[in-house]
């Protein structure tokens, strides 16, 4: 449905004050591969960001990827599947403040509906184990936003928020 002339808002040709930038979001993508109760996780190793706790295979857009492209780029280049992008299923969306860096994170969780090859560690320069495990007994070195992100999805909440004052 077209909204009303008057109510659609017109095009914007200001440009931002000295100093400020228009909004940008990290967009952080995620694979959730969960089999009988556990969910596969790796350990970060020689890493800028959570260097040795546990996480799920991630990673980030690059320009010019589609969103569901750079899951399934992700998903090959560490774990040595291959993932066709229309069997990638969004489980869930968080809006990350990460108190880091202050920059705002768009984090995207994608459970495959199947996938071909064997899941193997193929980037063992970043990541020095893999490891399957139960879905109520995450180690306490996992990422907490992961935590978060695995909690909402077993409740079936497909948006949620983390670090953002109340």
């Amino acid at each position: 449905m077209t909204p009303p002339a008057d109510a659609r808002r017109p095009p914007t040709t200001e440009s931002h004050p000295s100093g400020t930038d228009p909004l940008t979001l990290v967009v952080g993508v995620h694979l959730v591969l969960v089999d009988d109760g556990t969910v596969l996780l790796g350990r970060r190793r020689n890493t800028a960001y959570a260097n040795g706790m546990w996480h799920l295979p991630s990673g980030h857009m690059e320009p010019g990827e589609r969103v569901t492209g750079s899951m399934t780029r992700e998903a090959e280049e560490e774990l040595g599947i291959r993932i066709a992008e229309a069997d990638l299923e969004l489980v869930h969306t968080l809006h990350h403040l990460d108190a880091d860096d202050g920059r705002s994170r768009l984090q995207l969780f994608f459970r495959p509906t199947r996938y071909d090859g064997r899941v193997r560690n193929a980037e063992p320069h970043k990541c020095d184990a893999l490891r399957w495990w139960p879905l109520d007994g995450l180690p306490g070195t996992t990422v907490p936003y992961t935590v978060h992100a695995l909690a909402e999805i077993a409740r079936g909440r497909c948006l949620s928020t983390v670090g953002w004052a109340a």
